[in-house]
């Protein structure tokens, strides 16, 4: 975690990325992660519908933009987002999603089966690294107890919500997809999941020596690549 924190340090202030910038090309990797593991013609629904479930700090502002990529990736996102942060950052993506019509939900449905019917897959964008005991509060306690229990598949982003950043899962949900951001935190170890992606290419040649991240072979192009 103290490792993540100090790659973020040294783009922000020596790199002079902008927090901006830095939440746009994850938010992008992340919806690039999506249409990888769901390809829009393996969708078992008519409808390519996605369900993004934000937090009130920096990784619901990447689901945030991981939803409007994915509207422009032809995939159908719906918007959870309960606790809205006063951050004008945070605000301008979330202007962003609602002026490409993308439906914000009020609430969650508690009844489950709902959620499995009308959606492919769920991002959880809701607590992410930089969580402590955050997970034990609301709204966040409550949209865990949800998602542990829904059957369609979940992508976590950077760290699975509920999950220690180092130790990994205490009975925490169980994502079919890990988006690393960066490069893969302590706890992506244990995750057992179907597939594990790294979006970490943009990070400059000098910041991946310095940490020691020896980072995957990027085919291509491509921003993200899957590990497994």
């Amino acid at each position: 975690k103290a490792e993540a924190e100090a790659i973020e340090k040294e783009l922000l202030e020596d790199y002079r990325f902008g927090r901006q910038q830095l939440i746009e090309i994850w938010g992008h990797a992340c919806a690039m992660a999506v249409t990888k593991a769901f390809p829009l013609p393996s969708l078992p629904r008519k409808q390519p519908t996605v369900l993004v479930v934000c937090g009130p700090a920096q990784n619901g502002a990447i689901g945030l933009v991981c939803a409007r990529h994915l509207r422009i990736f032809d995939y159908e996102p719906t918007i959870f987002y309960p606790k809205r942060s006063p951050d004008p950052l945070y605000r301008d993506f979330t202007t962003q999603c609602e002026k490409m019509d993308i439906p914000f939900l009020s609430y969650l449905p508690t009844e489950v089966q709902l959620i499995n019917d009308a959606y492919n897959a769920v991002v959880d964008a809701v607590l992410g690294a930089e969580a402590e005991a955050g997970e034990g509060r609301e709204p966040c306690a409550a949209i865990l107890a949800t998602l542990k229990l829904i059957r369609i598949p979940i992508v976590s982003l950077d760290v699975p919500s509920g999950w220690d950043v180092e130790a990994g899962s205490s009975g925490g949900i169980s994502p079919d997809v890990l988006v690393s951001l960066s490069a893969p935190k302590q706890c992506a170890r244990r995750f057992l999941g179907r597939q594990h992606f790294v979006a970490g290419r943009f990070l400059p040649y000098d910041v991946q020596k310095k940490f020691e991240l020896n980072p995957p072979e990027y085919p291509g192009t491509e921003c993200v690549v899957a590990l497994r």
